[in-house]
């Protein structure tokens, strides 16, 4: 199954992988480097743009959130650098209004994490005129609901009062919610 996806890989196999969780993307460069990319890693914003300022990659996984700052900082530079690059970015819980921005700004496209390496290579490699395929293990309905609630707690800057007013529930049915673990 590695060799199709191998032959899809542009004249450049440049893949700049970009996020602060060290040993996921340790683990996703690898994998990587075995369906045929040639892989580098950055853990913050600042070594991102000093790779990218060196030599743009063709391909590119960036995590939104970084301890450093932003990952859409890093989808705009790299998109004025090289403007043919697939981005991808990569977003957490509640912050999935921010990878439709990301988007908007030149992200090819966006998946969530937990993403493992053919859900990425599957989005790097996608054609433009054709969706990739489902993900194996999409978001619940439920998990879809928490991360939308989680969306709206974070621009509300965690004001549980606000957000159950802009989301028309009780306070304290929110302040459940929101001492539970996500759903999967």
């Amino acid at each position: 199954m590695d060799e199709p996806a191998a032959t899809q890989i542009g004249p450049d196999p440049s893949l700049l992988l970009v996020d602060d969780d060290e040993v996921f993307v340790t683990r996703l460069a690898r994998a990587m480097e075995k369906r045929g990319f040639m892989p580098r890693t950055a853990l913050s914003v600042a070594d991102a743009m000093r790779m990218i300022a060196k030599n743009a990659p063709a391909y590119a996984v960036i995590d939104l959130r970084l301890e450093d700052g932003n990952g859409l900082d890093v989808v705009e530079t790299l998109r004025e650098a090289r403007h043919d690059a697939k981005i991808i970015v990569l977003t957490g819980y509640g912050a999935i209004a921010t990878a439709v921005a990301a988007v908007k700004m030149g992200a090819t496209d966006y998946l969530a994490k937990p993403a493992d390496a053919n859900d990425v290579t599957s989005a790097l490699l996608a054609s433009g005129e054709l969706l990739p395929p489902p993900p194996e293990n999409p978001m619940s309905a439920d998990r879809v609901r928490w991360e939308h609630i989680q969306r709206v707690y974070e621009q509300c800057e965690r004001n549980v009062s606000e957000t159950a007013r802009r989301l028309h529930m009780h306070r304290r049915t929110l302040q459940r919610i929101l001492a539970k673990r996500g759903p999967r």
